[in-house]
């Protein structure tokens, strides 16, 4: 074998065993879960002591989370809490808000028989997206999957809790960003590519109120919160509520707890136990038609299908489903995650203050260990554990090479010499 094949095999093997390893990546083969499948018990001590170790490392903050099967609560967690929570303590959901907006908006276009393609420029009359060739071509659908063509990529910035918060109308022509600027216009073709848009979510936030007549606050209290007796739930400023979470920052010291522009994108505070009165109703039979709405699969990056309509599609199930639902974080220390597993009738929330992602892993934890499957979320995760496998197989490649290398050298040194031809007489 000349010296090019040799190069040109070992190219082929290492390209073909860093696929398999990509691929084995985003499969789980290198990631191990918490504790063994089905062995709820074991899970559960698990993420408590990962919660206790995080809470006991000097870090202020507040913790609590828990596990549903069929409907039924089968673990809640003793809070860790620097302030006294319990399941009734509001937190700030932060950007969980939008799977409640999402179901909301679904059932305004249930009961005004509103088709979810139709362009929403035919509803708009208060504000109006700027001047672009694409705005007639968005859809509801579109912004609930962040596939609208909005390329804000807004997180919602911080207003002091004495600040007069703007208009709606106000925030849509000049929104106050976590980072920067941003502006809230149409600039890509509408459903050709998925981009987060904090601005699609203030969108239908004025839709909500251009449809029904009342504000979005309004909309949600009667259509959400009172019929699942999510009483504890609130957009009102948490500051001025009772039994709170306080917030924390990286230091472990008080911080202040923040208004918002957009209830829809960011504004939501929510408590455990109204939390799992939303993931038992998602997860009964007479709500399913909105849980397979939410799990559309519409959203797409690289090829993989990680949002719906106002869902997270985490991770793909064996009976073709999604463990769906929603994160949310913020600064200085805010974090939650709803997760519902259709597939195993099994959900997770954690609500946390203070760790910054802890509510996050607790979910990649508990997704991990219902799929065998790392979430979208944590694809770094995944992708770091393929480092030593990707080592390993590329070693023994090279080895293998060079061995293969050596012994046909050694087996050509081993063969007869041509014989010398015999001299004429």
């Amino acid at each position: 074998m000349t010296a090019l094949k040799w190069i040109a095999t070992t190219l082929i093997l290492i390209i073909f065993w860093l696929a398999v390893v990509v691929y084995g990546a985003l499969s789980g083969w290198w990631l191990k879960a918490i504790a063994p499948t089905n062995d709820s018990k074991q899970f559960i001590s698990a993420i408590d002591s990962k919660v206790e170790q995080t809470m006991t490392a000097g870090r202020a903050g507040n913790v609590i989370w828990a596990v549903l099967k069929d409907g039924e609560v089968r673990h809640r967690s003793s809070a860790y809490s620097s302030d006294g929570i319990n399941e009734q303590t509001l937190f700030p959901a932060a950007s969980m808000s939008k799977l409640i907006t999402a179901y909301a908006v679904l059932l305004m276009l249930e009961e005004f028989s509103i088709d979810l393609d139709e362009p929403i420029v035919n509803r708009l009359t208060r504000w109006q997206l700027p001047a672009g060739e694409y705005n007639h071509k968005v859809t509801l659908r579109h912004l609930l999957s962040h596939t609208a063509g909005l390329t804000d990529s807004l997180g919602f910035g911080d207003y002091q809790p004495q600040a007069t918060l703007p208009s709606l109308e106000q925030s849509l022509s000049n929104p106050l960003a976590a980072n920067g600027s941003a502006e809230i216009k149409v600039t890509q073709p509408p459903g050709q590519q998925w981009a987060y848009s904090g601005g699609g979510y203030l969108l239908m936030e004025l839709l909500v109120e251009e449809i029904t007549g009342v504000s979005f606050e309004q909309w949600v209290q009667s259509r959400v919160f009172d019929p699942l007796d999510m009483n504890r739930s609130t957009y009102d400023y948490l500051g001025d509520q009772t039994n709170i979470s306080q917030s924390y920052n990286a230091n472990g010291q008080l911080a202040p707890l923040f208004q918002y522009a957009s209830p829809a994108a960011t504004g939501l505070n929510t408590t455990l136990a109204d939390l799992t009165k939303f993931a038992q109703a998602l997860m009964q039979t007479e709500q399913q038609p909105f849980a397979q709405q939410m799990q559309q699969a519409t959203g797409f990056k690289a090829g993989a299908a990680i949002w719906g309509l106002g869902a997270m599609l985490y991770a793909p199930t064996e009976q073709g489903s999604f463990v769906f639902g929603h994160d949310g974080s913020n600064d200085p220390a805010i974090n939650a995650t709803l997760r519902i597993n259709p597939a195993t009738h099994s959900a997770l929330i954690a609500l946390t203050t203070g760790p910054k992602y802890l509510a996050s892993e607790i979910g990649y934890e508990w997704t991990l260990w219902q799929t065998g499957l790392p979430d979208f979320l944590h694809l770094d995760t995944a992708f770091n554990s393929a480092v030593v496998p990707a080592v390993v197989g590329l070693t023994v490649i090279i080895g293998l090479l060079v061995f293969a290398a050596w012994w046909r050298t050694q087996f050509q040194r081993s063969l007869p010499s041509k014989a010398s031809p015999i001299p004429a007489l």
